[in-house]
């Protein structure tokens, strides 16, 4: 299959002052994601890119614009609701510090596939679209560009967390284990038997190994030798 780049979107004001900002409109990348988003571009420049799929929220089409303006050529950049954040429901707009002491925090934290946030969305259910959204596009990408494609989808934390975990066989009610930073890169390859995980939450180094076909088939005993860069 396709190799899939799960980026997560820079910083933002929300961020940065601990709200909760959800599916809210008009939250977008502070000066910090403008320079993470910026450093993401110029790590992804030395991968020829077949597509840039967004999340529809602000602070994400503004990470998957760094990356575009970074390509020299002129990827796919569709918009993808299934990509959206989580709707949060009640949550939404308040401070992190203010909802942990709700009775319903513990539970995100340690059993997140029994949740289902107030007037919003199932953990269950966020993580079923994100998986099957970036399952679809891996798809289509390879059978259009073939199986050396290379593909960024750009998200949220805890939509890019609930992907990784799916990747890696773990039960969603573990997912919290998983960091995924602002601006981050995931690499995940979908095989024929199963996926790959590549790297997680990686702020730093050298991509241009991408512009290798990966294989995966049978994992190497003992580790393999790894990537060659082109």
């Amino acid at each position: 299959m396709a190799t899939v780049l799960l980026v997560r979107h820079g910083r933002t004001t929300a961020n940065a002052t601990g709200l909760l900002a959800g599916r809210a409109a008009g939250v977008s990348l502070d000066q910090i994601g403008r320079e993470q988003a910026a450093l993401t571009g110029d790590r992804l420049a030395v991968v020829p890119l077949a597509g840039v799929v967004s999340s529809p929220l602000e602070r994400c089409q503004q990470t998957a614009q760094f990356i575009l303006d970074r390509q020299a050529g002129n990827p796919y950049a569709p918009v993808d609701p299934d990509l959206t954040e989580c709707d949060y429901g009640q949550w939404q707009g308040r401070t992190l510090s203010d909802l942990a002491t709700e009775d319903l925090w513990p539970v995100v934290q340690s059993q997140p596939s029994a949740v289902t946030f107030p007037g919003g969305e199932s953990m269950a259910a966020m993580q079923a679209r994100a998986v099957a959204a970036i399952r679809r596009h891996d798809a289509a990408f390879e059978a259009e560009y073939g199986q050396g494609a290379v593909w960024v989808a750009v998200s949220h934390g805890d939509i890019i967390k609930s992907i990784l975990a799916d990747a890696l066989g773990m039960h969603l009610d573990l997912f919290q284990r998983i960091n995924v930073g602002p601006a981050s890169v995931s690499i995940v390859r979908y095989g024929s038997s199963r996926p790959s995980v590549y790297a997680t939450n990686t702020d730093a180094g050298d991509l241009s190994w991408l512009t290798n076909a990966l294989h995966s088939g049978d994992a190497p005993v003992g580790g393999g030798a790894g990537q060659k860069a082109p």
